[in-house]
């Protein structure tokens, strides 16, 4: 089976954040990711993996204003300074977490920008934060987010998209963030497209379509893709990032086997 890890900003929100730690390790789970930690004190954050042995597998740069609705300001023209302040914020938490991946949100494209501006924006600024981040280890990842569904506007909304982006950056350290979920919605054909991706991807995570419930609410067959995975040679962390439909601890049946 795959190196699985646990999202804690969708699992274990029964309990308050820093006691879902525990609760992932009491599951199984060896490493953890989320959004963002940056309300959090590094130190806080360092002595809760460091207690339950977890790794901190991933987490975003910081999104711009999420409560608002932004969803990254990689792609906006005006907010270059609060975007290159941020790689430096995150690769703060990063170095004291001990996490060399982190993925970045391209963002949401405002009517007022053009498609070439976004994208030149987008571009410059990955170009800019990856050899800051190559310098501390530290591997970027870009997630092509679902635009039917979830992120009407989102920049990156396929995997072609996101190829295209690291072929023009060129970085040894940037990578794509595969998400099944939102790959299933957008493309399809998931085994396949993964073993084309293969040497592009960085890390993966996973949600059943549609409803991004657990393995089996949904229409992906999670015991053929991640036998899959691992038949391919991946050798990253494969992050569980779904709402439960119930409690957290009913929903692991595809981690213990039961599928």
């Amino acid at each position: 089976m795959p190196r699985f890890a646990a999202n804690l900003s969708m699992l274990f929100t029964e309990v308050d954040f820093p006691e879902r730690f525990a609760m992932a390790r009491a599951a199984g789970f060896g490493g953890v990711e989320y959004l963002f930690p940056y309300a959090y004190p590094k130190d806080l954050l360092r002595d809760l993996l460091n207690d339950n042995k977890l790794s901190q597998v991933l987490f975003n740069l910081p999104p711009g204003d999420w409560d608002a609705g932004e969803r990254g300001i990689a792609c906006l023209p005006d907010r270059v300074e609060e975007f290159q302040a941020g790689v430096d914020q995150a690769i703060d938490y990063a170095k004291a977490l001990g996490c060399r991946r982190l993925n970045c949100l391209a963002g949401l494209k405002p009517y007022r920008v053009s498609d070439e501006v976004a994208w030149n924006t987008l571009v410059n600024n990955v170009a800019w934060a990856a050899p800051r981040l190559a310098e501390e280890g530290i591997t970027l990842c870009l997630e092509a987010i679902n635009s039917r569904v979830d992120m009407p506007g989102f920049v990156l909304d396929t995997s072609g998209k996101v190829l295209a982006l690291i072929e023009e950056v060129d970085a040894d350290n940037v990578r794509l963030q595969y998400d099944l979920y939102h790959m299933q919605i957008m493309e399809g054909d998931l085994v396949r497209s993964m073993e084309c991706l293969l040497p592009w991807i960085g890390h993966i995570q996973f949600a059943d379509n549609p409803g991004r419930h657990e393995p089996g609410t949904g229409e992906i067959n999670f015991s053929n893709v991640f036998a899959a995975i691992d038949a391919m040679g991946y050798e990253g962390w494969v992050s569980a990032e779904y709402r439960p439909t119930g409690a957290t601890g009913d929903s692991l049946d595809w981690f213990s086997g039961k599928l």
